[in-house]
């Protein structure tokens, strides 16, 4: 039956359950740890990829879809006559919405497939996914999902916090003597994207700096509470759910109880480049 379907990368960050409710297609990017490949999310799973992580000498290589694998389900989710909304990643942290593009080209499909960059990832992207795939069941039309999509995008928060500097460091985004200055002096790094460009907000050391910046996110999300619907904490960690960001979502639920906050492990993606003990709060205000 022709409908609007709605196509993403597997860096958003949604649960299983809203995918199959929604029918959200998700294509996997690719992880390479420890010498061996693996789709993500299908191969591998967070946690797995974590301890991978955690125990390779090398920094991981992650990939974008293959073009085949864009085109066979461009292909497949158009065979009916449906069109589809294609929600990817910032081009800025990755190729696949270049991918998805040619992919696009080389179905022929451009009339029916309507490809945005969310210009964010994780649940950032994942509430704009969300959001169109709500949009679609009432609905609305292609022009009015992609005008609601970048009127999301204008309020959208994405706070980063990296505290272990070590896979920026094996990355080359820090020279090696900076790198090791780094981490003896304990520094952290706040990190946000602004109009889908990834920058370094502020710079500080140790557990006060991360204070600090749990408090502004949390008075930002006061200022705000009756305009915010959704939050999203994303994190790396080998052990699980860090209680320190369980209590952090029961204080944004204790400023308003009717705000949803989903904790959840991120992609190895975001993994790969924020490094372990990073955490993400994620959100838009309506």
């Amino acid at each position: 039956m022709s409908r609007i379907k709605i196509l993403t990368d597997s860096s958003a960050q949604l649960t299983p359950e809203e995918i199959e409710k929604y029918d959200i297609t998700v294509v996997p990017l690719s992880v390479t740890v420890g010498g061996n490949t693996y789709l993500d999310g299908i191969e591998i799973s967070r946690q797995e990829f974590v301890k991978k992580m955690s125990e390779s000498a090398e920094l991981p290589k992650t990939s974008q879809p293959s073009i085949g694998r864009l085109v066979d389900t461009i292909n497949d989710l158009t065979s009916d006559g449906s069109e589809v909304i294609g929600i990817f990643l910032a081009k800025v942290l990755s190729g696949t919405i270049d991918a998805a593009r040619q992919a696009v080209k080389l179905t022929g499909k451009s009339d029916q497939v309507h490809i945005v960059d969310s210009e964010l990832t994780d649940r950032a992207e994942g509430l704009q996914v969300l959001e169109a795939a709500r949009d679609a069941e009432k609905g609305k039309s292609i022009s009015e999902i992609i005008d609601h999509l970048e009127k999301i995008k204008k309020t959208q928060r994405l706070r980063l916090m990296i505290v272990n500097l070590e896979n920026v460091i094996k990355g080359g985004r820090l020279g090696p003597i900076s790198g090791k200055i780094a981490n003896m002096l304990n520094i952290r790094i706040e990190l946000q994207m602004p109009n889908g460009e990834l920058k370094v907000a502020k710079k500080g050391r140790g557990k006060k700096f991360m204070m600090a910046f749990d408090q502004r996110v949390l008075d930002d999300i006061e200022a705000n509470k009756e305009k915010i619907k959704e939050v999203g904490i994303s994190y790396v960690s080998i052990d699980g759910v860090p209680q320190k960001l369980l209590d952090f979502a029961q204080k944004i639920k204790d400023i308003n109880s009717k705000i949803d906050v989903l904790v959840r492990e991120t992609s190895p993606i975001i993994a790969t480049h924020a490094g372990m003990d990073a955490y993400a709060i994620l959100y838009y205000t309506e």
